[in-house]
């Protein structure tokens, strides 16, 4: 039997077992076009947890996010019919949700956070990254704090955006709205910022919304003259590898991404577990100074 399989090449139809033990051993991981690294440590620990499980994880993109290839993708992993679906940092249109619940399959999202009662998530506390981001550099002596490169009208910016305005109301700060930069979490959109402060800007720190975004604004105040962190400070959301291979490397409110990875998988396969938030820490590094 062992020489036929060999000369004929022969492998297992795991659709047609599927079909007859009606179980997949496949989880759908949807994932869209993110410009920043933060995904890597997600997938990492989605992977690892589904080998315990003896589960294979296949991954379908989404572009930026958009609505028909998100449409597109719920409907591979449905008529696929796999064990589970998990939805690393999308957010649905209000359609997709529809289907995806109509759909009877497990689901839980990683990296976001939801306010609707039957959402299942892990993911941080968006509303505390902000905060606490702007209270350490108010603890350092800043207030003209800028925020670049964040989604306002995403659920997660404005959860970061919010936290970022209560930290200033608590300490009866002066806000103007030119402090704030939209934009995709990307390098450019870091680099772009930069240059709408300009080299005269009033700012003394920045956040940047990634840390591909907050790289974007240091280079960029290099090349204006400004000299990270003598004349301003900068830190970034995430925390990822590269946080530490920049000059200067970056002070980070580090998230805790492989544990993300690892407890959506957890959630998937435990109908009883509970949505929560996962640790954030502020780790000081070089791109930033008390004045």
């Amino acid at each position: 039997v062992r020489e036929a399989v060999q000369t004929l090449g022969y492998r297992k139809n795991m659709a047609a077992v599927e079909l007859v033990t009606m179980k997949s051993k496949v989880v759908a991981v949807i994932l869209p076009d993110t410009k920043t690294t933060f995904s890597n440590k997600i997938i990492e620990g989605i992977q690892n947890e589904a080998l315990k499980a003896d589960l294979s994880v296949i991954i379908l993109y989404i572009g930026d996010n958009d609505p028909e290839m998100q449409r597109r993708a719920l409907d591979t992993v449905i008529e696929r019919s796999v064990a589970g679906i998990l939805l690393l940092s999308v957010e649905l249109t209000h359609a997709n949700q529809k289907i995806l619940e109509n759909a009877h399959i497990n689901y839980v999202f990683a990296s976001s956070a939801f306010a609707q009662e039957n959402s299942r998530f892990i993911a941080s506390d968006d509303f505390k990254i902000g905060y606490e981001a702007t209270n350490f550099l108010i603890r350092e002596g800043h207030q003209r704090i800028g925020l670049a490169a964040l989604e306002p009208d995403t659920f997660v910016g404005q959860q970061r955006l919010l936290g970022y305005l209560q930290a200033l109301k608590e300490h009866s700060f002066s806000f103007d709205k030119t402090w704030i930069c939209a934009g995709n979490y990307s390098y450019y959109d870091g680099v772009n910022a930069m240059k709408r402060y300009g080299p005269d800007t009033k700012l003394t720190a920045i956040i940047g919304a990634s840390d591909l975004a907050a790289i974007g604004i240091i280079n960029q105040a290099k090349k204006m003259g400004l000299s990270v962190p003598q004349q301003l400070s900068v830190m970034s959301i995430d925390g990822t590898d590269i946080v530490n291979i920049v000059d200067p490397t970056l002070t980070s409110v580090t998230q805790s991404f492989y544990t993300m990875g690892v407890e959506s998988m957890r959630m998937l396969l435990n109908p009883k577990l509970k949505s929560k938030y996962t640790k954030i820490e502020i780790k000081e590094r070089e791109s930033t100074r008390r004045i």
